[in-house]
């Protein structure tokens, strides 16, 4: 008995499913690849998933070396992999993805004999890997839905300031120049930075419950640091406005050290395509 191997049909159920997978890891990390970086990770890793099939040696050598392959050159050439810990951290994401979807086949498969032809065909794979990715997108968007406590390096000139920040979902600040998203910080850390320095002063108009229109100071940070989910972000040309007041956001996070305001918007690609840096 022999099997016939469709090189383009393995490639293309191996390209899709890695990209399924990549797309769900990439939205629990607050989205720090681009479609295009993606793409060619899940081409990378189907691509060494075709090795287990090309010249001799032990298949299961072959099988340990495609996937070692595969998951690490994907993981590195999609998200720019700085450091081990970085690493180590997508690998968590990526192999709680990939047997959420495997194990989730193989339950309709051994418990719906009905599905099982269906599903074991190249288009039934894609279509339920399809669903299932559908649905563990919906289920993180329900998990990460609420506001998060980070860690936060604000540097200017010289100085750093470590704060507890919160990225907030309600913080829909923006520069209206430049149409930037902006932050929010205390008047202690504006104090520690700036120290009275007008320099770069930007007016940042907001709307709160209760008082209908009002105007808050506004600064260019030049560069902040964010720690959140065991992964660090690096952004450059920051805009953040002074809050005279108490951060009110603080009391719904339960937490009373919570000096900054993050705008999630922040986390989103620059106009002209080129990501923001994770840093290590």
């Amino acid at each position: 008995m022999h099997y016939e191997l469709y090189v383009d049909s393995l490639f293309f159920l191996n390209f899709m499913m890695n990209l399924y997978l990549l797309l769900l890891v990439d939205r629990s990390t607050l989205q720090i690849a681009g479609l295009g970086r993606m793409a060619a990770g899940a081409a990378l890793g189907a691509a060494c998933g075709l090795i287990p099939f090309l010249g001799g040696g032990p298949g299961i050598l072959k099988l340990a070396a495609g996937a070692a392959a595969g998951t690490a050159g994907m993981l590195c050439l999609t998200f720019r992999v700085r450091g081990l810990r970085m690493f180590l951290k997508l690998l968590e994401r990526l192999v709680l993805y990939s047997f959420g979807m495997g194990g989730a086949m193989l339950f309709l498969i051994g418990f719906v004999p009905g599905l099982r032809g269906i599903i074991v065909s190249v288009p039934g794979i894609l279509g339920m890997g399809a669903v299932f990715f559908l649905l563990f997108r919906r289920f993180k968007d329900d998990l990460y839905a609420g506001d998060s406590l980070c860690r936060a390096v604000l540097s200017r000139k010289g100085k750093r300031f470590q704060a507890v920040a919160l990225i907030d979902s309600g913080n829909s600040l923006f520069e209206p120049v430049s149409g930037k998203p902006v932050c929010v910080v205390g008047r202690a850390v504006f104090d520690e930075l700036w120290e009275r320095d007008e320099e770069g002063f930007r007016a940042v108009p907001y709307h709160s419950i209760g008082k209908k229109h009002g105007i808050l100071p506004g600064y260019l940070l030049p560069e902040l640091v964010l720690e959140t989910g065991g992964m660090k972000y690096r952004f450059t040309d920051v805009y953040v406005a002074v809050s005279h007041e108490k951060i009110s956001a603080a009391d719904s996070a339960g937490a009373e050290s919570v000096n900054m305001i993050i705008n999630p918007r922040l986390f989103a690609k620059a106009k002209n395509g080129r990501p923001w840096e994770t840093a290590e």
